[in-house]
């Protein structure tokens, strides 16, 4: 017997909530008559090519633009009905099966099809794409993995289309995270005709065509996107704001002076200057957040190569410290990558230990420091980055008398190098993809395209290939739990600092449909002013 989810049109019942008569004004750019929603997002994005992204601020507008199988409730984040109207799910949780909307099409009014999800998964896959997120639908779809390592060829991929609104496709294993994971833009479908038409111009204003809520109706690099609702999408009436605009805002001190003189309507994070003062206020928002502060080290350098060096460097942080006299927002130190979830036993990890810190480092060749090159902190350029940088530079000075000099870079020159492991030791942080151990740990594989560090483990890599084949249970939590022992515990691959909390200016009085969860998202097509 297989199971069935049966869930049509429940968007259409649930979201059309709200503000429902004519345009209201809204907004910071003080629209008049529009209902405009601007939004400070961080950094310019890579590209609006959901297969050739990888951070935050991007998502936050592929969820506007496009709309895969399933999107994510924007209370709880978990997947609820988006291209697809149902699904079947086999009884040993490996067989997908999706029937699509009969009305689903593109913005230029083509008909959204099963075929177009096997062809566009087929070119995320692609290794001539040179996807940065591949590896996410590699460590699900069966065969994957082989046609993304250039291996095997695309009929190796467990992906078909049954007739043109039944696509199904396999995975590699029980993955109980699967339906919540197809969210992410990595299982997106895209424009395939404009695509071949256009080339890499497809993403241009005049040449976009999406499936999402809204369509792409301007993009000044480094200046602003703007989007307007998309006439064609399935569930158009929901679709409230006349404008949704993005502004690459990277310093927090300006989006939050922005924010304060009514200039956007959403900051996306809050300064740390600023925080006293923003804590004071109705429209500050502080919520739990599935993500994990780190410094990543580069395993296939010296003398970063030592577990030695790396657990030295890690155990010499006081992590409360930093929390409670830089971050000051809630944020928890952390010991283990893993934050603490339902049912998952996690690790303790090494913990700071200053004077296992310095005998670990005269172990490895360098008492007191002496002899210890001087390496390099890579970070992309925000406030809070650079004071967390400077802090650990200050204690790696003052506690194993160790020099290291700090290095800013915009967005996307940051990602590149460290896709190219060209650092020493480079921030990152890592927002959950779904709620579930593995997501922390499956991107440390030997080779993963996220593995930016280089950490290598074959016993690593055979456990989180266990879990993999393993149903929902404590069981398959212990096997995770191992893996994460030898990642951290034994290895000391990358440096957790702390868990993260997720920070928010925004007038709820104003704006509904906008919700705090766990993992951050927050789908524009659902916001709508709240009069």
């Amino acid at each position: 017997m297989k199971k069935t989810v049966l869930v049509l049109g429940l968007i259409a019942i649930v979201a059309s909530f709200g503000f429902a008569g004519g345009a209201q004004e809204a907004g910071g750019a003080g629209a008049g008559d529009v209902t405009e929603f601007v939004i400070g997002n961080g950094a310019e994005p890579e590209s609006l090519d959901p297969h050739l992204v990888s951070g935050v601020p991007e998502h936050r507008i592929m969820m506007g633009l496009y709309e895969g199988l399933v999107v994510p409730d924007p209370e709880t984040a978990t997947a609820v009905p988006g291209v697809a109207e149902s699904w079947e799910i086999s009884d040993d949780g490996t067989m997908y099966t999706f029937t699509l909307r009969e009305d689903a099409q593109w913005s230029d009014g083509t008909p959204i099809t099963a075929q177009q999800f096997v062809d566009s998964w087929l070119r995320i896959l692609n290794p001539e794409t040179a996807a940065p997120y591949a590896w996410f639908p590699s460590m699900f779809i069966k065969g994957a993995a082989d046609y993304n390592a250039g291996e095997a060829g695309p009929e190796s991929v467990a992906v078909r289309a049954l007739d043109d609104r039944t696509f199904q496709f396999e995975t590699v294993g029980p993955l109980p995270y699967t339906l919540d994971a197809l969210s992410h833009y990595s299982f997106q479908v895209v424009p395939l005709h404009a695509i071949e038409e256009y080339g890499s111009e497809w993403t241009l204003p005049e040449n976009f065509v999406g499936n999402g809520p809204y369509t792409l109706a301007e993009w000044s690099p480094q200046q602003r996107i703007v989007l307007e609702p998309n006439p064609t999408y399935w569930n158009a009436d929901k679709v409230q704001l006349d404008r949704v605009v993005f502004l690459p805002v990277e310093e927090d001190t300006t989006m939050y002076n922005m924010y304060i003189n009514g200039e956007i309507d959403w900051a996306t994070n809050v300064p740390l200057g600023q925080l006293e003062q923003a804590q004071l206020r109705d429209d500050y928002h502080v919520s739990p957040y599935l993500g994990t502060y780190y410094y990543v080290f580069n395993n296939g350098r010296e003398p970063l190569n030592d577990p030695n060096v790396r657990k030295a460097l890690s155990m010499a942080i006081d992590r409360q410290l930093l929390v409670d006299t830089v971050t000051r927002a809630g944020q928890i130190p952390a010991y283990s990558m893993v934050p603490e979830m339902t049912g998952y036993p996690g690790i303790e990890g090494l913990g700071d230990d200053l004077d296992t810190a310095r005998q670990l480092l005269a172990d490895a060749g360098y008492p007191d420091g002496e002899g210890f090159p001087e390496l390099t902190v890579l970070y992309n350029t925000n406030e809070a980055h650079k004071s967390i940088a400077e802090f650990i530079q200050q204690q790696w000075l003052d506690n194993l008398n160790i020099n290291v000099t700090l290095e800013n870079q915009e967005w996307g020159t940051y990602l590149n190098n460290r896709r190219q492991h060209n650092f020493d030791i480079a921030r990152a942080g890592w927002i959950g993809d779904y709620q579930d151990p593995n997501t922390f740990l499956d991107m440390f594989i030997t080779g993963g395209a996220m593995n930016g560090g280089q950490f290598a483990n074959d016993e690593y890599d055979s456990l989180i290939a266990q879990a993999a084949q393993m149903q929902a249970g404590p069981e398959r939590f212990d096997v995770l739990r191992q893996a994460e022992q030898i990642f951290i515990e034994d290895e000391m691959a990358v440096m957790p600092i702390y868990y993260y909390v997720n920070l928010n200016m925004i007038d709820l009085q104003k704006w509904s449909g906008w919700y705090a969860n766990i993992m951050g998202w927050h789908p524009v097509g659902d916001i709508v002013g709240a009069n």
